[in-house]
């Protein structure tokens, strides 16, 4: 993988960077965080994720944001700097398909809400019918009985976690029914001890 910095911070950028005094803390900061491959972290990471935004470019240079999601694992990891996802019928504009057949760069955002963590990736994609995939890859990717239409497909050039500063910690539907189902058991179960207890006072003063 490339150096997310060397990659990102072009002439105009570094420029900003030294008018505002932080030229040099990125420097230092961005020298050695250059990637042979993902790591464990990475890879835990994206695997737990449950939706991603993918930004790819029209040929007039328009940025397009598109949102990506699906249950938790949805996301492989299939290489060392490779992930893919199944992708299933949607709203048949196929703009960001579209995008990737004049230029494959995209721009991937995965967000952790609840823990204030996300992640940068800078990457080449493609999306290929099933019909078209590998099928190694398309069993790796697909899992039996669903209905995807395409793979998504993104090799990772460089990437970057961000600062979890101004992230709004939101929680997700299956966080917020385990800590309610935690908290209806230990109700119902202190309801049954004081009618366990209720019985056994009106038992004694009978």
């Amino acid at each position: 993988m490339e150096n997310y910095a060397d990659l990102m911070f072009h002439d105009a950028v570094t420029e900003l960077q030294k008018q505002d005094g932080s030229f040099d803390k990125y420097q230092a900061a961005y020298g050695h965080r250059t990637l042979e491959k993902l790591r464990p972290e990475e890879i835990g990471f994206l695997k737990s994720r449950e939706s991603f935004y993918i930004a790819s470019v029209t040929p007039e240079g328009w940025p397009y944001v598109q949102h990506r999601g699906g249950a938790q694992g949805f996301i492989k990891v299939v290489g060392p700097n490779r992930i893919a996802c199944a992708d299933y019928r949607g709203n048949r504009q196929f703009i960001t398909m579209g995008n990737l057949t004049d230029n494959a760069r995209v721009s991937l955002f995965f967000m952790d809400y609840m823990n204030k963590a996300r992640m940068k990736v800078q990457g080449l994609a493609s999306l290929v019918g099933l019909e078209d995939a590998d099928p190694e890859l398309r069993a790796q990717v697909v899992e039996p009985g669903t209905r995807a239409e395409r793979l998504l497909v993104v090799d990772i050039v460089a990437l970057d976690w961000n600062c979890p500063q101004y992230i709004p910690r939101l929680y997700s539907e299956d966080a917020i029914r385990q800590v309610v189902g935690g908290q209806m058991a230990a109700l119902e179960a202190e309801n049954a001890a004081l009618k366990q207890e209720l019985a056994q006072l009106k038992g004694a003063s009978g």
